[in-house]
């Protein structure tokens, strides 16, 4: 793997001598099944160049966390055109990164990536339970004849037997994904969009306490008035204020193994939503690395 110098890559800082590094960045803008709004193959770059403007001193943990995490990014290749292909392609880059006890980090690209994403993480441990942050249900068996549709991707994640996952600010899905979750409560928990203000987030020790988890956000869980860079925006959604609470809790409580973030569709001249999405990753990475024993 070829990688970007640290001053091109995530958070773009000044190369830290004798750090090896616990994160490699992935960015993969694979964009094969979008259903509305296109754009999300020019996701990571966006991503990567807004993380240049990060504050990289964090106030709530009092630390600069890249100093002690060591971030590369991966330098940016051709995605293989073929779907299954791009997937497999995604799926042998994780297990390399993994097998070198390091921590994956994926910017997307549509949410179809996440199915690939882990494929190597459900060969190492013996369950898997994704946390999942999305406005959308993405437990369609097809969507436009497409199996690995962006529609698709939490499904093709339970084709994993050993996968198990929790979902947050869910606000749109059909009468067919609804009957799949009512059949399969005992792999599939979801936080309603709707009931947002009564959540129990108690029932997170329930849920991730001591678990294996992986990390799948797609940006349409924000609310489409603070995050409209996005093929399938909805109302109704997260605010930066929800979201964070939840990370923290579950990295306090699990140990987590990967991450990917999804489905950005950047707007030219609009920089916020590039820049929220940065910012979240790097929120994730330093409440990983702070609570990880």
């Amino acid at each position: 793997m070829e990688y970007l110098s640290q001053k091109k890559g995530f958070l773009g800082f000044d190369a830290i001598q004798n750090l090896d590094p616990k994160v490699i960045i992935v960015p993969f803008g694979l964009e094969k099944t979008v259903s509305y709004g296109s754009g999300t193959k020019n996701g990571p770059k966006e991503i990567i160049k807004a993380s240049h403007q990060v504050e990289l001193f964090d106030e709530e943990l009092n630390k600069e966390p890249y100093k002690e995490i060591g971030i590369k990014t991966i330098k940016p290749f051709v995605i293989k055109k073929k779907i299954e292909e791009a997937l497999d392609q995604l799926s042998k880059i994780n297990k390399k990164i993994i097998d070198q006890n390091r921590f994956p980090m994926v910017f997307g690209g549509e949410h179809s990536i996440t199915p690939g994403s882990i494929k190597p993480i459900t060969k190492k441990y013996d369950e898997v339970t994704l946390l999942h942050f999305d406005a959308h249900a993405d437990l369609r068996e097809s969507y436009h004849g497409e199996k690995f549709s962006h529609a698709s991707a939490i499904k093709r994640c339970l084709d994993f037997k050993n996968v198990k996952v929790v979902s947050f600010g869910i606000r749109n899905l059909s009468q067919p994904e609804m009957n799949f979750y009512n059949n399969n409560r005992d792999r599939i928990e979801i936080f309603w969009g709707k009931d947002k203000s009564s959540w129990d987030l108690s029932k997170l020790e329930k849920f991730f306490k001591n678990k294996t988890v992986y990390i799948t956000f797609d940006v349409d869980g924000f609310d489409a008035s603070i995050m409209p860079a996005t093929g399938t925006p909805e109302p109704g959604g997260l605010l930066w204020e929800d979201v964070l609470p939840i990370i923290k809790k579950v990295c306090q409580i699990s140990n987590i193994v990967g991450a990917d973030i999804n489905e950005l569709a950047p707007i030219k001249n609009f920089d916020s939503y590039n820049f929220l999405v940065a910012k979240l990753a790097y929120k994730i990475l330093s409440y990983t690395f702070e609570f990880k024993s």
